[in-house]
């Protein structure tokens, strides 16, 4: 055999037919783009449209143009305007996400190297039709799937489609043969072309090639609204109608009793608008705009906004090992020679010895020059590190050929001839049985090697056997065995687990959050990485093929003791996620390639990643991690859990804020009394004190041990028992504190005034004694900067309502005295402290 071009040299002849460019046009018009399909920006009108069907915001129209109705132009623009700033805030957010989300999106498509007209030229891969001739090289991304014609050496990287972690050989089909394409003959979509050459036919483009099948798997999988928004719909259902209907009743009752159908009307829309909740969604959009904001700047993209207060309540967090536990990047962390193991660790290299260079040496030399491959880039990165400045690094060798990797012989060798040598020199790596095999190893140095090779692959270390041969320049062999191997040693490759891991993995453990492995790799494989990264191996693992075998029942059954899930395949994904949902589990996925997308859009919460993460799974994920840290994965389940902490006190707040509002509404058809609030007066609290508290409340900090506490449960409700009770006890404190103030002032309008005060004064307290429901040796003292600006405006606004006296007559108050002053203070600190009582009592309960 003569000495033949080398492998990185080798060009696939060019192929004797391919596509015009009419044929291809036409196809391309018949078939549309080879490309997937991005969930469309929505329109302004569209988002408009979204946010004014809410309920309450169709009610505060509807309270609007009865302000018209009745010339109260000023009330009606004010509350308008305020409909007007929701919408626009939530506007905002959404184009900002839509935003970030097509910033990940590459800037262009790869391009693809096709036959057109009879030449080969470069197009954009989103113009490849069926029947496109396709080149294909190391390092190019397989833009269609392919049909194989030819092929030379050629491996292909698969992972971002199965999940499984190496290589996978491909061979050329027989044109003869008329039976399908097994999966060996195809090049997939999305697919890294890892070493060789080849040519191929495309037989699939865009929806229809395998990555679009997943793609538009998506599809059937409905979104479901959250437990919070359930019940946020349902509270605003039920309050509106019971509102309505008992402001119907009062105006009726008025009017028939004083005969004033005018007072009676405005006696129940005062009424209505202190039984209403427009709160809730404002509330709820506050918090949730927020939140995604707050995660935004944490390098977390919240695509479904909603999601964020749902991640406080996950359970289980299942996740992919490439890319998500591990980095997705090979490095040679073990050598081994001579019965000697050398771990290359942050050590300096002049301490190591000369032992292990050989081995690294011929394993560097057994590798292509420009490595795609990521065992082969790692291998070079070492050589580079550890062999540098020494004799053991040939930049100066001329390769003069070599035996690349095949179906028969897991193992390639690459020919060198050296400038002050006549011989050459060959280097081969491969399956360490491979190796021993061409070393034509004795049975007790074999079985000495294939015990190494055992514990170091338990360690989920990938291993590569390297050898050497010396041959005098002339004619080559025509196969590897030929040449006179000698064993040289074992190289230990391993995909390191982030730094990031092991830590965020014990606080999820610590928040009572079991976290599940699902992979595509070998057992021995998946086993060990769970050890590294922290995870509960008791239970063992679970393969797919054994997944197969079980029932719903008897999966339902291990999944209770399970975290390890291997040799899993993308429909199997989909099923464990959908079996740990019928358990009552509340699910969150992370996931970076096309085979996570179904089981992340089917998970309560799905988490992508977006560095190395493909646009299939950005679109069905929910959060999509900018920088790829697993440890803002748990940051983002601390801010669900801050979320939906804090909406419970804004939530106890609007109770205890709307009853003294109620009271002072009713009093005066109980009581024979003339109307103490007005409209006015109840847009001043609600346009100014309720929205403003949402802010307070979203700014405190999670409670001190709220993630050393178990999940809640899946079924918790926000307005549960224990936030109900609380906001009636304490909004019936600030009543009795509110009717005192207008009893002791004496008269309609000084009444009004003072009441009006304590009120004001009273929801400040109000605010303060909710900030936080820790014990006070455990609640976490900080300065709430929005609480104070808000406490400042509000103060501000009374001195205006009460001292300016055009203003004064608007809200139908007289001057306030010093002592009616301090009498309001007084009565709002009493409602305070009976605030925190409360809240005391609440908690020891």
């Amino acid at each position: 055999m003569t000495p033949r071009p080398p492998n990185d040299a080798q060009q696939t002849p060019p192929p004797v037919q391919g596509l015009t460019a009419r044929e291809a046009d036409d196809r391309l018009r018949r078939d549309g783009p080879n490309e997937l399909p991005a969930a469309g920006r929505s329109g302004a009108l569209q988002l408009l449209w979204e946010v004014v069907r809410e309920p309450m915001f169709l009610l505060l129209v509807a309270c609007g143009a009865l302000y018209l109705a009745l010339g109260d132009r000023q009330e009606a623009l004010m509350l308008l305007g305020f409909v007007g700033v929701v919408i626009a805030m939530t506007f905002v957010q959404k184009r900002r996400s839509e935003a970030a989300l097509e910033a990940l999106r590459d800037l262009s498509s790869p391009r693809a190297l096709v036959l057109r007209d009879g030449t080969p030229r470069r197009v954009p891969g989103t113009q490849l039709v069926v029947g496109d001739m396709v080149l294909l090289a190391e390092g190019d991304r397989v833009p269609a799937d392919i049909e194989l014609l030819q092929a030379s050496y050629l491996t292909v990287d698969e992972s971002l489609l199965t999940g499984e972690s190496l290589p996978v050989l491909k061979q050329a089909r027989d044109p003869a043969d008329r039976t399908p394409a097994l999966a060996q003959q195809l090049c997939f979509s999305g697919s890294l072309v890892t070493q060789g050459t080849a040519q191929g036919r495309v037989v699939a483009t865009g929806t229809r090639s395998a990555l679009g099948r997943i793609g538009a798997s998506l599809g059937a999988i409905a979104l479901d609204d959250t437990p919070l928004q359930r019940e946020t719909a349902r509270v605003v259902r039920r309050v509106a109608l019971a509102g309505a209907s008992i402001a119907l009743i009062l105006a009726v009752g008025w009017a028939v009793s004083r005969g004033d159908w005018l007072s009676g009307l405005l006696a129940g829309l005062t009424l209505a608008m202190a039984i209403l909740p427009e709160e809730l969604p404002v509330v709820l959009t506050i918090f949730l705009g927020l939140g995604a904001w707050r995660l935004s700047q944490q390098q977390v993209l919240t695509r479904r906004i909603p999601a964020v207060e749902l991640l406080g309540a996950t359970t289980v967090l299942c996740v992919d090992k490439t890319g998500t536990l591990t980095r997705n990047q090979m490095v040679v962390r073990w050598l081994w020679v001579d019965g000697q193991r050398f771990e290359l660790t942050g050590q300096d290299v002049a301490t190591m010895g000369h032992e292990f260079h050989p081995v690294l040496e011929y394993a560097v030399l057994s590798s292509h020059r420009r490595a795609f491959d990521p065992m082969e880039a790692a291998i070079a990165s070492a050589g580079e590190h550890w062999l540098k400045g020494s004799e053991h690094l040939h930049a100066d060798w001329r390769l003069v050929s070599d035996y690349p990797l095949s179906r028969e012989l897991l193992a390639m060798s690459r020919v060198w001839q050296s400038p002050d040598q006549r011989a050459w020199v060959v280097a081969a790596k491969g399956a360490p049985e491979a190796v021993v095999d061409l070393c034509h190893l004795p049975p007790a140095e074999r079985a000495r090697v294939a015990q190494e090779v055992a514990a170091l692959a338990a360690r989920g270390l990938r291993v590569l056997g390297v050898a050497r041969a010396a041959f005098a320049a002339g004619e080559l062999p025509p196969l590897q065995h030929d040449f006179e191997f000698e064993f040289v040693g074992l190289v230990a490759l391993e995909d390191p687990v982030r730094d990031d891991v092991p830590a965020a993995i014990a606080e999820c453990r610590a928040a009572g959050i079991r976290v599940a492995m699902i992979t595509g790799d070998h057992p021995a494989t998946a086993l060990a990485i769970a050890r590294q990264a922290g995870l509960d191996v008791a239970g063992g693992p679970l393969t797919g093929a054994e997944l197969d075998e079980l029932d719903d029942d008897a999966l339902a059954a291990r999944l209770s003791r399970t975290q390890v899930f291997c040799r899993v395949r993308p429909e199997q994904k989909l099923r464990l996620v959908q079996a740990l949902r019928a358990r009552g589990d509340v699910v969150a996925m992370t996931g970076d390639g096309v085979n996570d997308a179904p089981a992340l859009k089917a998970a309560h919460i799905g988490v992508a990643m977006g560095g190395r993460g493909t646009d299939v799974a950005r679109e069905a994920a929910d959060l999509v991690l900018l920088n790829d840290e697993f440890s803002a994965l748990v940051t983002t389940i601390r801010y669900g859990r801050r979320v939906f902490a804090n909406l419970r006190k804004a939530m106890a707040f609007v109770l205890a804020a709307h009853l003294p509002i109620i009271g002072l509404a009713l009093a005066p058809l109980l009581l024979g009394w003339p109307l103490i609030l007005m409209p006015a007066h109840i847009l001043f609290l609600q346009l100014v004190i309720d929205p403003a508290c949402s802010i307070v409340f979203e700014a405190e900090p999670l409670e001190a041990g709220a993630m050393r506490a178990p999940p809640r449960r899946p079924d918790a409700r926000l307005f549960d028992t224990a936030l109900l009770r609380l906001g009636l006890l304490q909004g019936a404190g600030l009543l009795a504190a509110v009717l005192a103030g207008y009893l002791q002032a004496g008269g309609a309008d000084a009444g009004r005034t003072l009441a009006f005060a304590v009120l004001v004064l009273g929801n400040l307290g109000l605010i303060q004694a909710n900030r936080s429901w820790a014990r006070r040796g455990e609640a976490k003292r900080t300065v709430n900067q929005a609480f104070r600006w808000i406490s400042l405006g509000a103060a501000a606004l009374l001195a205006l309502a009460v001292g300016v006296p055009a203003v004064a007559g608007l809200f139908k108050f007289t001057p306030l005295t010093p002592a009616g002053l301090g009498l309001a203070a007084l009565l709002a600190v009493l409602s305070w402290a009976w605030c925190r009582a409360v809240v005391g009592w609440q908690r020891a309960g």
